[in-house]
């Protein structure tokens, strides 16, 4: 039995998440057909973190046990063909260790919110980035943001469906900062990391700091509904088809693989 760590790219517009669902298509059950169609085993994935339906990743890390012998390359290539029409893709194969676990042995994890700061409607980037049109401050956003880095009981901006055995988690950054989008118009980018997060967690900061940018809440705010520990002090939570899951971080790794 052989272990092979994935790098997976995928659109999450018409999955259900990533993890195997009851109800509908998740990108776990797209990748393990694909895998039972090359090698004719029945595996498991396993993922560096999970995303909910509609949110995307650039490089999600994930590991599959296969019997069959294969090259990391010839893997690779075969998953992709079988993957098709999903919008998935392998982007890296390699064998690790048996002890090496996609999720288990991450360190940290990495994510982005695209917001699309414009008037006009999306075309090109529908359902790859939140729409927001009132002008937004993203100095003011990145400053309340520093608030929440650190130890915290994130409580309020913590899913009522998560399965995380405590609130407290720990911040390792969170910075907001504005681009220039090739579609036309700009974004303001949040980009944040931590070992790991809370269900929601990233949506709902986001949400409660576009408020910052609009001018409908003070800086001081965040840090106050983040004390309040209260989910009703919530201000708003970011959609999901912003949010990208961009890199998993491993001690024995001295870079992402591409």
């Amino acid at each position: 039995m052989t272990r092979f760590a994935l790098t997976l790219e995928f659109d999450g517009t018409p999955f259900f998440g990533l993890q195997r669902q009851k109800d509908g298509p998740s990108v776990q059950q797209s990748v393990e057909n694909a895998a039972h169609a090359v090698t004719g085993e029945r595996v498991t994935l396993h993922s560096a973190g999970r995303t909910d339906a509609g949110v995307h990743a650039l490089a999600m890390r994930s590991h599959l046990d296969i019997a069959k012998d294969m090259t990391p390359f010839r893997l690779m290539e075969a998953l992709n063909a079988h993957l098709r029409p999903d919008p998935v893709a392998v982007t890296d194969c390699r064998i690790v260790p048996d002890d090496w676990h996609a999720r288990f042995s991450c360190t940290g994890r990495a994510y982005l919110y695209r917001i699309a700061n414009r008037r006009a409607p999306l075309t090109l980037e529908r359902d790859r980035a939140w729409l927001v049109p009132q002008p937004l401050d993203h100095e003011a956003m990145h400053r309340a943001a520093q608030a929440l880095v650190g130890q915290h009981d994130f409580t309020t901006f913590r899913s009522a469906h998560c399965q995380s055995d405590s609130p407290v988690k720990s911040l390792d950054r969170i910075s907001v900062r504005r681009a220039k989008s090739e579609y036309g118009g700009e974004h303001v980018i949040v980009e944040t990391g931590a070992r790991s997060f809370l269900h929601h967690q990233v949506r709902s900061m986001v949400g409660c700091l576009a408020l910052v940018g609009m001018g409908r809440w003070n800086e001081a705010r965040i840090g106050e509904v983040l004390e309040a520990r209260d989910r009703q002090q919530l201000g708003l939570n970011a959609p999901p088809h912003g949010l990208y899951f961009v890199h998993a971080h491993y001690p024995e790794e001295e870079e992402t693989p591409s």
